[in-house]
């Protein structure tokens, strides 16, 4: 291994990110002697498509993979679109931990919507981004509410693109994180549920355990610094919002909604419930075993 190995990470939304930000803002990355790039993924604009046609999309998404292209070697997501990605990729990526992040999502309306409850949304289709965090989100949160013929959702793209659908009345109803969940909050949009859930992190067979020893003791730095106060970091979080669609100021963002843990093993236990739970949806095919997926480079 190479004394200063460098690591490129493919990034989606920062709040799933902000430890790996702040480590190498403050130098914890070059403090492990480990050199640390980040390739932003863009959400396409993707076209409207119903629960029927998640089989037709990538879990990568329908804009170049910097991981499947090789260009990065992490990536780091929720735990059920990281069990869907080991199905999908072609470059060996398996889930090594799980992730820092514990955020949150929450399905929104706007203000002026009849809907009060969860049970209002049903037969009502909701907004998300088909294999990432906003879709099974929602399916596993609405069935706590809804039978499964109840509920509808549909694949519209990233949160950007999800609030400008509803804001404009495309939809009915949409999944966002923050800082959007915020800002749809300043614009009197309402909440109708909000869960919480962990995420995963994979990577390529490329990436030997010791540097990845390295990475995670800078992430856990970072978590110790974010969890002391968040504030500092939080314009990653904010400058996502293009100034046409409104303003959200890094005080604005309630802090409960920001939880970050050190990394840990992704347990089978826990593999095993989310992964027996998607294929009942038929979001995973059964075949897929623990071991086909799990390759945990942290260790208790």
């Amino acid at each position: 291994m190479p004394d200063r190995p460098k690591v490129t990470m493919e990034l989606l939304s920062l709040v799933f990110s902000l430890p790996q930000l702040v480590a190498k803002d403050e130098g914890y990355f070059d403090d492990e002697g480990v050199e640390v790039e980040f390739v932003t993924k863009d959400y396409a604009r993707a076209g409207i498509s119903p629960l029927e046609d998640h089989e037709l999309l990538s879990s990568f998404g329908s804009t170049k993979s910097h991981f499947e292209s090789g260009e990065a070697s992490l990536y780091r997501a929720c735990e059920w679109g990281q069990i869907r990605r080991t199905q999908d990729t072609t470059v060996g990526g398996r889930v090594v931990s799980k992730r820092a992040a514990v955020n949150g999502q929450a399905i929104m309306v706007r203000g002026d919507h009849p809907a009060t409850h969860p049970q209002d949304l049903a037969g009502v289709t909701v907004a998300v981004n088909f294999h990432h965090g906003s879709h099974y989100v929602a399916l596993q949160t609405l069935e706590g509410f809804l039978p499964r013929e109840e509920i509808s959702v549909a694949h519209y793209g990233g949160p950007q693109v999800r609030f400008e659908a509803l804001r404009d009345g495309t939809v009915e109803a949409a999944a966002l994180m923050e800082p959007w969940i915020t800002l749809a909050e300043k614009q009197g949009y309402k909440i109708l549920a909000e869960a919480f859930y962990v995420g995963a992190e994979i990577a390529s067979p490329q990436v030997d355990e010791e540097t990845y020893a390295r990475i995670n003791r800078a992430v856990v730095r970072a978590v110790a610094t974010i969890n002391e106060d968040p504030r500092p970091y939080l314009h990653h979080l904010t400058a996502e919002i293009p100034p046409e669609l409104g303003t959200v100021e890094p005080h604005e963002i309630p802090l409960g909604r920001l939880r970050y843990v050190d990394p840990a093993p992704y347990p089978q236990a826990q593999f095993q419930r989310t992964f027996d739970w998607m294929v009942s949806w038929g979001l995973v095919e059964d075949s897929n075993s623990f071991d086909s997926v799990v390759h945990n480079l942290v260790h208790v």
